[in-house]
């Protein structure tokens, strides 16, 4: 009876040292797979901090910024699959038909998801070109606003009213950046017919020079006031256009604070902003005389 309790011991502890063997594999493959997950993001953390300690240029670092997430988030799901690839290995499951499995259904999944597919391209495309960055202004895919994030699958942008537009990178045909480097304050205002229009470019000058040198505005604009000229003929009256280059994303500021001060600036010479409004005229005859309307009372 001790004789076969004893070997039935032996067999027990022959037949568990394999998979205590398998157990402690497993762990060891957990434990690399979650350091290797600590030692990238750590890496691409610091690198991240050195190459922004680096560029000068805050629209570098924002698009350094953006990279470093879509390569943290690359990186764990590159070693999350290499882990789990070798536990299933270690547990005795044949990768050869799960990887076989996975390109048929890759397939089959791709013909199904070819938007998807397009999206992830677009989306690498996207930052590898440097075409958006977390905190520009865009036009995408008839759609504007602030870029609040950046993926290799979408764009995630808040308009004016605050409302959140997620827009597929496969969707993006054209880009409009409205603060890429630098902007246009483009200012059109409308003079009265009668008014002299060297006049009222002259205090257009004089308005963005003062705006220029004023402290609280002169860092935003970045070099002194273009005027165009006249622009077109409207139907009451004489339309006016100038530019100021400015740093990018303050176009709208500058632009209303500088309406403000021309409207205060032409009110105190006395030139005319017209309103809309309607001439009514009846004609000559060829002997110089006009024909008197004709008013009714009830």
């Amino acid at each position: 009876m001790s004789e076969w309790l004893d070997g039935l011991r032996l067999s027990l502890v022959a037949g568990s040292g394999p998979a205590l063997r398998s157990a402690l594999n497993v762990l060891i493959i957990l434990a690399a797979g979650w350091a290797a997950l600590v030692v990238v993001r750590r890496g691409i953390r610091r690198f991240r901090a050195y190459m922004e300690g680096r560029v000068r240029d805050a629209e570098e670092a924002k698009r350094v910024g953006t990279l470093c997430r879509v390569f943290r988030y690359f990186g764990s799901v590159v070693i999350t699959i290499v882990a789990a690839m070798l536990v299933m290995n270690e547990l005795g499951i044949s990768i050869a038909p799960v990887l076989a499995t996975a390109g048929v259904a890759g397939i089959a999944i791709g013909f199904g998801a070819q938007s998807l597919v397009k999206d992830y391209f677009a989306g690498f495309f996207l930052l590898l070109e440097d075409q958006i960055r977390q905190g520009d202004v865009v036009s995408v895919a008839g759609v504007g606003g602030l870029v609040e994030e950046v993926t290799l699958r979408y764009v995630r942008l808040r308009d004016f009213d605050g409302h959140v537009h997620f827009v597929p990178n496969g969707e993006i045909k054209t880009v409009t950046n409205r603060t890429r480097d630098y902007a246009q304050a483009v200012i059109e205002v409308g003079v009265a017919y009668r008014e002299h229009v060297d006049e009222a470019l002259a205090v257009m000058r004089e308005v963005g020079r003062e705006l220029r040198a004023d402290p609280a505005w002169g860092a935003r604009i970045l070099d002194d006031v273009e005027i165009i000229g006249v622009e077109r003929w409207a139907d009451s009256a004489v339309m006016l256009r100038c530019r100021l280059k400015v740093r990018g994303i303050e176009q709208w500021n500058v632009r209303r604070e500088f309406l403000g001060r021309l409207k205060k600036a032409y009110d105190e010479r006395g030139i005319e902003i017209p309103f809309p409004h309607l001439t009514l005229y009846a004609g000559q005859t060829k002997d110089g005389n006009a024909p008197a309307f004709r008013v009714h009372s009830r």
